[in-house]
């Protein structure tokens, strides 16, 4: 009976962080976390991980490729919270000390397939010319104390950021039982078409 009446439905999501634009920076390594809302549980896989340093192609592109795998499993009994995966990219300044590079986020897409997201990154910007000569010299740049805020939103409007970066995403999407709770994520024959091309000017 448990089968025919569903009380939760799964989400599974695997993929990988694929690639990042950041003209000025190279050898970076990126984070990933997920957030998501208190109905929400993870049931397999990993909710967070750390990819390793790449440096830039040697290609026109100047990618820089990651091709780190995204593999987790969510249960939950109301769409509210969908997850987002935070991003978080690092890398060496000119001391050597690791700083952050880029911070995005972006919600798993809501139907079933294969999805590729390119996201906008941003750094949070110290508020004065003082300050930020201080954080350059001793090579404390400014940065969030829980990457999560980024998804969360709160007191993001007097967070001052500047624009930096692109990461692209691949997801792999597959629901459970979303249909027999009565959510419809789209028309069956669609499930499988890929996400919206990039729109001009984005590096792919």
């Amino acid at each position: 009976m448990a089968a025919a009446n569903p009380s939760v439905f799964l989400l599974m999501v695997n993929g990988q962080v694929e690639s990042a634009q950041f003209p000025e920076y190279d050898d970076l390594y990126c984070k990933y976390c997920f957030v998501y809302g208190q109905d929400w549980a993870p049931t397999a896989g990993l909710e967070e991980g750390i990819s390793q340093i790449t440096s830039k192609s040697q290609d026109m592109r100047r990618a820089l490729v990651w091709n780190f795998p995204i593999d987790v499993t969510f249960k939950s009994t109301n769409p509210y919270g969908w997850p987002q995966i935070v991003l978080s990219v690092y890398g060496p300044d000119v001391f050597g000390n690791d700083v952050v590079r880029g911070y995005g986020a972006v919600h798993v897409p809501f139907s079933p397939g294969r999805h590729k997201r390119t996201i906008p990154m941003f750094v949070p910007e110290s508020t004065s010319t003082l300050q930020k000569f201080t954080s350059w010299f001793m090579g404390r740049r400014p940065e969030y104390t829980d990457p999560k805020v980024v998804a969360q939103g709160e007191g993001r409007e007097v967070t001052r950021v500047r624009s930096q970066g692109f990461v692209t995403l691949l997801f792999n999407v597959v629901t459970k039982d979303m249909r027999k709770l009565g959510y419809d994520t789209g028309p069956a024959d669609t499930q499988g078409i890929a996400g919206p091309s990039l729109p001009q000017g984005i590096p792919r």
